[in-house]
């Protein structure tokens, strides 16, 4: 594997690769590797000849400048974690690689970005929208692999890419979780023992929520799963949303005609943890 920080050594490589008739496949991170990130790894070296992840921690994408410093930084660790998931070429640029201009461009995503994420924290998406397409750019992959725990970013990202007419290939990849069900999060390590110990409520509470659909209205769901985030000393509800998964704007009701996903917002003190599940 090779590590390389600047955009001139990776085009170039990734020249190389590509002159070989090799598909390139990408995977954007920003880095505090963990199982999920590396099982987008492994899907992206098993169905691409050339595996780019880059790390990155992108500070347009930060609203709050607090969580910005505090997002778990782990090069070296992370390095290791790629040579071992088959990865062909890390991509580790400073901010002025990846910006060597400020990026003062705007994205107007209509209804897509203005509820559950967008709503709580403004200009978040404009900040993936700007690192997300220079990435693209700059590694012109065939494919890029990004997971379902970021639902919402998931259909930011499709969106500007149908938007930019970019021809690269958006994969989706499922929520990768621990055993007592949370889902795998960099923001994980940030967590103290005992919201570390309450934090699976917040994917039992899901599951529960995908049980009682069938049995209950949405503002019963709502204030079950209220109740249930809120009764842990450590977890505070930010919100929680049944939406469509195609537009994700909120359902009138539970018998909307549409594929419906509940996505979930939770704080534990500092920590902010998402997650989502289909409802069926």
């Amino acid at each position: 594997m090779k590590v390389v920080k600047t955009v001139e050594e990776l085009r170039q490589l990734l020249s190389e690769e590509k002159s070989k008739g090799k598909t390139v496949g990408f995977v954007p991170t920003m880095g505090a590797l963990h199982r999920g990130h590396l099982s987008l790894v492994q899907r992206c070296k098993k169905e691409c000849g050339a595996a780019v992840v880059s790390i990155f921690v992108n500070p347009t994408q930060f609203n709050d400048k607090g969580d910005l410093a505090r997002y778990p930084r782990t090069l070296a660790a992370d390095v290791q974690l790629l040579q071992t998931a088959g990865c062909d070429v890390a991509f580790a640029p400073s901010e002025a690689e990846v910006y060597p201009e400020p990026d003062t461009r705007v994205f107007d995503f209509g209804p897509l970005d203005r509820v559950m994420e967008g709503a709580h924290r403004p200009g978040h998406f404009n900040g993936v929208a700007q690192v997300v397409s220079r990435l693209l750019d700059v590694v012109q992959p065939n494919y890029a692999y990004f997971g379902e725990k970021d639902f919402q970013q998931l259909a930011v990202v499709s969106e500007m890419v149908r938007r930019l007419g970019l021809p690269v290939e958006i994969v989706r990849c499922p929520i990768v979780r621990e055993a007592d069900g949370l889902a795998l999060s960099s923001r994980n390590a940030l967590l103290t023992p005992e919201q570390r110990a309450a934090a699976p409520l917040i994917a039992k509470t899901l599951f529960a929520a995908v049980d009682m659909v069938c049995s209950v209205d949405l503002a019963a769901l709502k204030k079950l799963v209220a109740d249930a985030i809120n009764a842990s000393e450590q977890l505070k509800l930010e919100y929680f949303e049944v939406v469509c998964a195609r537009t994700l704007q909120p359902v009138a009701s539970l018998d909307d005609d549409c594929a419906k996903q509940a996505c979930i917002a939770v704080h534990a003190g500092k920590v902010r943890l998402i997650d989502n599940v289909r409802l069926t």
